[in-house]
């Protein structure tokens, strides 16, 4: 008996869900879960084990593992396994290909039709390279879809959603978010506007921040563990997997205590709810105006949307549903299986696509969501093909961009606290023609309707922002044109403890680089700390940390995960009409800002 394959390729797991007679059901694809972790580990061989063995094989030798590859795709810059570089692209289709081998072996033949999402806010470039990933794997007949859109068409299987009915989708998965607007259509559903997304934020920039916690609630201890020390990389494995499972616990508990079994010291570390809150709300807040520019795009008001549909694991955390239903004052629609609600979708619209490819009317099938099967034990799932290693340097013309490490193991190490964001992609070459792949029909994508209010202020230049320890900054790359207010750089004025100044603005593949340094603390966001504010000069300085008052940006986006200087989170699109110069200013942990604590400088 025929079946559709839906497939949702995370960044931290991956699910897939089965649609046939008219039931869509998650197939079960590791031995302790139905979903696997996105990992995958180099044997000497040349084989690849997948999922859960391949993360039990990460403590003890981590050079060998990639994790987190999907925020890497559209990076030339080669992932390290044992040594030898591999491009995300064809780690993504070893993924792909276990999947496809997995399913096929439990339903005894091969999907006819396959549904693979990818987030809303990807472009041609990325999606091609998706596309690249799905040949390699040798795939056919492979239609590619958003996860919003997924996450929508299963909602419209469990609820009666009228035709042009508006609904929209708040999407905080492991490592990326996603927000769009959708309309009901009678067939499926039509995105509105431009999708709104934050690419590098998910539950992993979480599990960082209640890491960091423990480290400073250890006065660094952690840092001082030698990470050549097998039985150290070791506990610091146990104490991230603790972490991890702190951070769910709180989405039902209000507290928590971590245990730390470390070589150097046995203890535990309580996190209470409103402390991880705290930790977080920044960055939360920041997929709320993610939201909002999408909602304006598609020229939808609140009050136009049936509800708000929250899916992705993260978005279980109590304050997401706050926050979203205090902002927009709509009902919010948690999902049932927030972690399985794409992989449902993409089943379903993969049957859709079929229906449509074989003469039958294309809709929305009808389907009966069967409950997840419970995993039978299995042993170490294997992908015995070597991986197809990508030429580093050909794999995509590269333009001079901000320097990055010539190559870098895929996951960090164990035994680092914090996590860096890598410099911005190269600019994308031409996409090559599309391949023999059915591809979602244009009904899925709808007009841009463009609409950023600007808050008109004449241009002024003002010293701004607040911190601790000088933080280093990155030279701008050789390409990047640089503008400078004046010959002479401010220096933080007499009696200001806390100060930063933007050294130079460059432009590159789209946003804007900001080379900047803070004296007198470290930009972190937690109970007590300082941390950065940049903005356009539309925004007068006082309401640059008020609900409101304008687009203003928190650096960095979550404890300690993001490093402190270039800052490249806004770029051309993002500037309100008017705006000249990026400004920035020290900012409390309320996100009030401290007056004459910053400077501004001219755009490029």
């Amino acid at each position: 008996m025929t079946y559709q394959l839906g497939i949702d390729l995370g960044t931290t797991f991956t699910a897939a869900a089965v649609f046939r007679d008219g039931q869509v059901q998650i197939a079960s694809l590791g031995n302790r879960a139905a979903t696997i972790p996105s990992v995958l580990f180099l044997r000497e061989d040349g084989s690849v084990l997948v999922g859960d063995a391949a993360d039990r094989r990460a403590v003890s030798d981590p050079d060998r593992v990639a994790r987190e590859f999907k925020r890497r795709i559209g990076d030339s810059t080669p992932l390290l396994l044992g040594g030898t570089p591999y491009a995300a692209e064809a780690l993504s289709s070893k993924l792909l290909r276990y999947v496809v081998n997995a399913v096929t072996e439990v339903e005894g033949e091969g999907p006819v039709h396959i549904g693979v999402t990818q987030p809303a806010n990807w472009g041609p470039y990325k999606t091609d390279l998706l596309t690249q990933a799905t040949r390699m794997a040798d795939l056919e007949q492979v239609t590619f879809l958003t996860e919003p859109e997924a996450a929508a068409i299963y909602y419209a299987t469990n609820e009666r959603v009228e035709e042009g009915a508006i609904i929209a989708v708040y999407d905080l998965g492991g490592g990326t978010f996603d927000a769009a607007v959708l309309q009901k259509t009678p067939s499926s559903f039509n995105i509105l506007g431009t999708p709104e997304g934050i690419e590098r934020l998910g539950g992993i920039d979480f599990d960082h921040a209640v890491f960091a916690h423990v480290n400073r609630s250890l006065d660094g201890a952690i840092e001082d563990l030698d990470p050549e020390d097998e039985k150290a990389v070791a506990a610091i494995g146990r104490l991230r997997h603790d972490c991890v499972e702190a951070k769910e616990a709180l989405s039902t508990d209000t507290d928590v205590s971590i245990p730390v079994l470390l070589p150097n010291i046995q203890t535990s570390v309580r996190l209470t709810r409103t402390e991880f809150e705290a930790m977080i709300r920044p960055t939360l807040q920041d997929t709320i105006g993610a939201l909002g520019r999408a909602l304006r795009a598609a020229n939808v008001q609140p009050d136009d949307l049936r509800n708000v549909l929250l899916v992705g694991g993260s978005s279980r955390i109590p304050l997401v549903a706050q926050l979203v239903s205090a902002e927009l004052g709509r009902p919010v629609a948690v999902d049932a299986h927030p972690k399985h609600s794409i992989a449902y979708g993409a089943a379903i619209a993969a049957e859709g696509i079929h229906r449509e490819q074989t003469g039958a009317i294309p809709a929305i099938p009808e389907a009966e969501i069967v409950s997840e099967p419970t995993p039978a034990p299995a042993s170490e799932p294997v992908v015995t093909a070597p991986v197809p290693v990508a030429e580093p340097a050909a794999a995509a013309p590269v333009a001079a961009a901000e320097p990055v490490a010539a190559a870098e193991p895929v996951a960090a190490a164990p035994s680092a606290p914090v996590d860096q964001v890598a410099a911005p992609p190269p600019p994308p070459p031409p996409p090559p023609p599309p391949a023999k792949r059915s591809r979602v029909p244009q009904r899925f994508v709808a007009p841009i309707a463009a609409g950023v209010a600007a808050i008109l202020v004449a241009g002024f230049g003002f010293y701004m922002l607040r911190s601790t320890n000088k933080s280093p900054s990155a030279p701008a790359a050789s390409h990047v044109p640089i503008t400078s207010a004046s010959s002479t750089l401010p220096t933080p004025p007499p009696g200001v403890p806390l100060f930063s100044r933007i050294d130079s603005i460059g432009l590159a593949n789209g946003k804007y680089v900001v080379n900047f340094e803070t004296f007198g603390y470290q930009p972190e966001l937690g109970q007590g700390n300082h941390h950065v504010h940049f903005f356009f000069n539309t925004v007068p300085p006082a309401e640059a940390g008020n609900p409101g008052g304008g687009p203003w940006q928190v650096y960095p986006t979550a404890a300690g995960t993001i490093g402190p200087s270039p800052f490249t989170l806004l770029g051309p699109s993002d500037a309100p009409s008017g705006a000249s110069e990026m400004c920035i200013l020290v900012a409390n942990f309320d996100h009030s800002v401290i007056q004459n604590t910053g400077n501004c400088m001219p755009l490029p």
